[in-house]
């Protein structure tokens, strides 16, 4: 069942309470557009529920830029103890198991995506034009998930560190997203091409691409093969 935005970073936010003993992980799809913002945008909330009234709009506890969820969108959370292979490393050495999962999850879905290793983001990010750096899609990560092509982003990755434990987040956009209705709240309609142009979905790449609920029961047999 689609999630709401409240729950999905109720969730999140309750995973690093107490000592992470072994992986956990829930996967989210969205039936409404919602906006999240990064714990640094606050001061952006009521502007933003002042342009788009009708659209959930709430601020999560991790910094980062805003993410538009909705009905485009299929999220995961993995909730990792601090010495699992994925997170023991470095900080961004820690997305590369979560996005090479995603490479191989959307290979058997007929889309070609690659992960983004650290030394290449620079110079992805570039050929893309200029960055929108208020938005998450809106740059490139290491290790963050792009089409095989044309290097958009198709997979972003975010993770929130704690003593007790580490928690990756990820979306994947399955469908085209409405970039427009997140530049407009938060009035940055400029912005909505480089968005477009910086960002590619799976239905997009691979026309009849299967709907966000299949896609997300496809993933959570992955994230559990992955975690096992």
């Amino acid at each position: 069942m689609p999630a709401t935005a409240e729950a999905e970073q109720s969730w999140n936010a309750g995973q690093l309470a107490t000592p992470v003993l072994q992986p956990r992980f829930a996967v989210w799809t969205h039936a409404e557009p919602a906006i999240v913002l990064g714990c640094s945008q606050r001061g952006r909330l009521d502007a933003l529920r002042e342009r788009a009234p009708g659209v959930r709009a709430l601020v999560r506890a991790s910094g980062g830029g805003a993410v538009l969820t909705g009905p485009w969108m299929v999220t995961s959370s993995v909730v990792l103890p601090p010495g699992h292979p994925w997170v023991a490393g470095r900080i961004n050495e820690s997305y590369r198991g979560l996005g090479q999962m995603y490479v191989e999850l959307l290979a058997r879905l007929g889309v070609q995506a690659r992960a983004l290793p650290p030394a290449e983001v620079a110079g992805a990010d570039k050929r893309l034009g200029p960055t929108v750096p208020w938005a998450c899609y809106g740059s490139l990560a290491s290790w963050e998930v792009v089409d095989a092509a044309g290097g958009r982003k198709l997979v972003g990755l975010a993770q929130r560190r704690q003593r007790h434990g580490v928690l990756l987040v990820a979306g994947t956009l399955v469908a085209p997203p409405n970039w427009a209705l997140l530049c407009r709240a938060l009035g940055q309609e400029p912005d909505e091409a480089a968005m477009r142009r910086r960002t590619v979905s799976c239905a997009a790449l691979a026309p009849g691409f299967i709907d966000a609920a299949a896609y997300a029961g496809h993933l959570r047999a992955a994230l559990a093969r992955a975690l096992d």
